[in-house]
């Protein structure tokens, strides 16, 4: 892993808000990579920056300053159309709220990335990937007949079914009680090892984060705290 770029590398990125007659800057110079097949948790008080950390590194918000490349691109180098299509080439997203079309059943949700891919197997593949997750007989119910943690599955094997090389999670437990939750987070590690996927994972709870091999915490707008694999060779806890 050493001897690869970062799959995403982040250099002095900052986000300033208007706020009223003042401004806000929610984020300050950051500086920030992840490498390929990494798990980065990032926690922070409500406030800090981590929601639009994310949205920046996946090229849904405009930084104020700073770059951001994905898989050696620079992000903000391209339009709109031309982030868009990096992202569905190289990112899969698990939101708090699960973000399913609700007109279509579960089976249609998970194949939307892979139609809008143009392919031919995509009906094969969701199928698959829907098994893997638990919800083989549920294929053709709709968001609304399914459970939130059943709908949070659906919303894993969509993130999951392009084989993405980077996901990101934002909250992914957080509509959720905190049993339907834990197996949410179980099938999402397990998902992210078999596959190779690199994590990034957006957290108030930092007991989840230290599950992932590096654990960054914000306040306000900036890295105040970076661990990683080898906190515990330190004896660190």
């Amino acid at each position: 892993m050493e001897n690869k770029p970062p799959i995403v590398r982040a250099s002095k990125l900052s986000k300033v808000v208007a706020n009223g007659a003042d401004t806000l800057a929610i984020l300050q110079d950051i500086d920030l990579e992840v490498m390929p097949g990494e798990a980065v948790g990032i926690v922070g008080a409500s406030g800090s920056g981590k929601s639009t950390l994310l949205g920046l590194l996946a090229g849904l918000d405009t930084p104020t300053a700073g770059r951001v490349e994905l898989d050696g691109r620079d992000l903000f180098s391209l339009d709109e159309d031309g982030r868009a299509v990096l992202r569905a080439r190289l990112l899969g997203f698990v939101f708090q709220s699960f973000h399913l079309l609700p007109a279509l059943n579960a089976l249609e949700n998970v194949m939307l990335p892979l139609e809008l891919a143009g392919d031919g197997a995509a009906a094969r593949r969701a199928v698959a990937m829907l098994n893997r997750v638990g919800l083989g007989e549920r294929l053709h119910h709709y968001p609304k007949t399914l459970s939130g943690g059943e709908q949070q599955r659906v919303a894993l094997a969509r993130a999951f079914v392009i084989e993405p090389k980077l996901l990101l999670a934002d909250e992914p437990t957080g509509n959720l009680d905190a049993a339907t939750g834990a197996d949410i987070i179980d099938l999402l590690f397990e998902l992210n090892a078999e596959r190779g996927t690199t994590l990034a994972l957006v957290t108030h709870d930092e007991m989840l984060a230290r599950r992932c091999s590096r654990l960054i915490r914000l306040a306000r707008g900036r890295i105040e705290l970076e661990r990683g694999e080898r906190r515990e060779e330190r004896g660190e806890r």
